[in-house]
């Protein structure tokens, strides 16, 4: 049995979720798990533990894309582990790799590793920008909207409301709410 996996960092990228789940379809998965959840929350990804829990002796798991299933070699290898303990396989489309092969197996190692060596350097730039940027007085990070609150979150905490309809009414998080009242002593 063919089962795939779709993944989008964010809900703005719903074509790209959509053409994921067509292309899965289309390539005869009985079952795809699909969820829009960033790479970087590896811990958050329940769709993901959902399919590799739901795979069987025999099943292929199949997804779009490397960067879709896994954000690092480790992670894909964990991955692997699994699938190769429950006796199924990996197949990634866009790479022409399917596990099922000693080849597969090798050449999935290899574009694991580049891939993650790329976000590195990709992130090592970033860092590299900030820093310029901060240096030059042009990045200042985001300003601290619950903070800047504080005063009225103290009020309507004293007039009675609740940290929940104080963090919706202001358009902050609940645990900023929560923050600001302990700083305050309230």
């Amino acid at each position: 049995m063919f089962v795939g996996y779709a993944r989008t960092s964010t809900l703005d990228q719903k074509a790209g979720f959509e053409a994921q789940d067509r292309e899965l379809r289309a390539l005869g998965c009985e079952r795809v798990f699909a969820e829009q959840v960033s790479s970087v929350d590896v811990a958050e990804r329940s769709e993901l533990a959902n399919a590799l829990e739901f795979i069987r002796a025999g099943d292929t798991l199949v997804v779009t894309k490397l960067d879709r299933l896994a954000r690092s070699v480790r992670h894909l290898h964990d991955i692997l582990g699994v699938l190769t303990t429950k006796g199924a396989h990996l197949k990634i489309i866009g790479l022409g790799i399917d596990t099922n092969t000693p080849t597969g197996k090798l050449m999935l190692t290899v574009l694991g590793g580049i891939a993650e060596f790329e976000r590195e350097i990709m992130l090592e730039r970033q860092r590299e920008g900030i820093a310029k940027a901060k240096a030059a007085g042009k990045y200042k990070g985001r300003q601290p909207t619950a903070r800047a609150k504080a005063a009225d979150v103290i009020r309507l905490h004293r007039d009675g409301m609740g940290a929940t309809a104080i963090a919706v009414q202001l358009g902050i998080g609940r645990a900023s709410v929560y923050r600001v009242l302990s700083e305050a002593g309230s």
